[in-house]
């Protein structure tokens, strides 16, 4: 494990190059000397409150806003005695796969600098893989962790909806928004996700489960599910390829693969962007300029000041699903576009309860393509394109791990996403483990 004093060294060398922070506390100290994560370096994607710490949620709608306040995920890292070093950045309020929807610049991939570390989270990921902490917390509304832990080689969670309390997490989409941890292996993810999970009062979606703890499933027996919609037209050769090289991998170790379907896959996508905006246009009418965040000088009246505030403060992509989601939600419209969306979600995880049925755990790719170079990808369709495979079991609120699946020819790294029954994450670490245990992909550091 690292010192955080050894962080904040990597970061004042590194960071220049990455822009991987938003906001460095070079004075934070662990608040408790014993824990499960006594003086671990920990980073927060900064739509995540930290008291004594700005949150901007990647915008300049919230310029000059210090939350009074932290979230419940960060008093349970600090009271298992993480060190919390500092605010990552994203897509703002995480909308987008690249972080170049940030007001304040995009982060760099460490194993190339001129491709995107993905997005919305992906600051975390960026400064998780340059080791300027030792493990990050990051958001995941339709792939926004997965997505970055498959671009810079790491390991990343998207719980259960509810598993992980949101008190004091912007919001974006709140049928959808979860917290979950990054790292390097799969047991210091693990480990960060014992400690962030659990019932929370203050959260009314929390799940009132018991705490996560430890499974070790034999792989003997195992049925592996590889969903037949994930292969085939627009998947990147290489990335197939480390996927079925995977599956084979567990069968060698006595799991069973089993083909299995889910044929409303294909609406996924534009389900998720009738319902995301949707939520976004409603938790976002807070950001008016008059409570707190930025405020449009040299208006004249309210109404003005509503208007410039928004128009300045808020970024294009941000404006553009404000938009879509509350034409979705007018009257006239909402029976048509929103209600219509929820009843074809329940499809989608009715796919996804019968699929896991025939199988234990599904094996998919993450992204269709390897992290791709910034500024490449223009098209908010292209953009959008790059969660096909991670939007459909959020929209089913099911657990999804990212794990690193080995290197394109080019050096450049391929995630693998495990996918499992509610609640089901100890499972999902424990598949993961076995494959890291004999595939150690994370030991390949990026060259800075």
């Amino acid at each position: 494990m690292s010192t955080a004093a050894e962080c904040f060294a990597r970061i004042d060398a590194l960071d220049g190059r990455l822009h991987a922070f938003l906001h460095v506390d070079r004075a934070a100290r662990a608040r408790v000397a014993q824990g499960p994560l006594a003086g671990m370096p920990v980073a927060v994607k900064d739509l995540i409150h930290v008291e004594g710490m700005p949150t901007t949620a990647g915008s300049k709608i919230l310029e000059g806003f210090m939350p009074p306040f932290s979230a419940t995920v960060v008093e349970r890292l600090q009271a298992a005695g993480a060190v919390i070093v500092g605010k990552t950045n994203l897509d703002e309020f995480g909308m987008g796969s690249s972080t170049e929807n940030s007001a304040y610049g995009a982060s760099k991939n460490p194993y190339d600098l001129t491709r995107t570390p993905g997005g919305s989270s992906g600051g975390s990921a960026a400064a998780v893989a340059a080791g300027l902490c030792d493990a990050a917390l990051g958001t995941d509304t339709g792939g926004s962790i997965r997505l970055p832990a498959a671009f810079c080689n790491q390991v990343g969670l998207r719980p259960t909806y509810g598993r992980v309390p949101r008190w004091g997490v912007t919001a974006f989409a709140s049928s959808l928004d979860q917290v979950g941890p990054m790292a390097r292996t799969v047991d210091v993810c693990e480990q960060v996700f014992q400690v962030i999970a659990g019932p929370d009062e203050r959260d009314a979606t929390s799940a009132r489960v018991p705490a996560p703890r430890r499974v070790d499933v034999g792989l003997q027996g195992l049925r592996i599910g590889l969903p037949r919609e994930y292969f085939g037209k627009g998947l990147d050769p290489e990335v197939e390829a480390a996927v079925r090289a995977a599956a084979k991998f567990y069968q060698a170790q006595g799991a069973k693969l089993v083909e299995v379907s889910l044929p409303t896959t294909q609406h996924a996508l534009a389900i998720y962007y009738l319902l995301a905006p949707s939520e976004a246009s409603s938790n976002l009418a807070r950001y008016d300029g008059v409570r707190f965040g930025y405020r449009a000088p040299g208006v004249k009246g309210l109404r003005e000041m509503y208007d410039q505030s928004r128009a300045r403060g808020f970024g294009p992509e941000v404006k553009r699903r404000i938009m879509l989601g509350t034409f979705a939600l007018s009257a006239g419209y909402y029976d048509a576009y929103y209600a219509k969306a929820q009843r074809v979600r329940t499809l989608v995880r009715r796919d996804f309860d019968e699929a896991l049925k025939a199988a234990d755990v599904l094996l998919t790719p993450v992204s269709p393509v390897p992290a791709f170079k910034l500024g490449e990808v223009t098209t908010p369709m292209a953009l959008y394109l790059m969660d096909v495979f991670t939007i459909p079991s959020a929209l089913a609120g099911l657990p999804g791990l990212s794990v690193p699946g080995g290197f394109t020819a080019g050096g450049l790294p391929i995630g693998l996403q495990l996918l499992g029954r509610p609640f089901a994450e100890g499972e999902l670490f424990s598949v993961a483990r076995a494959y890291e245990q004999a595939h150690p992909w994370h030991e390949r550091r990026p060259n800075l």
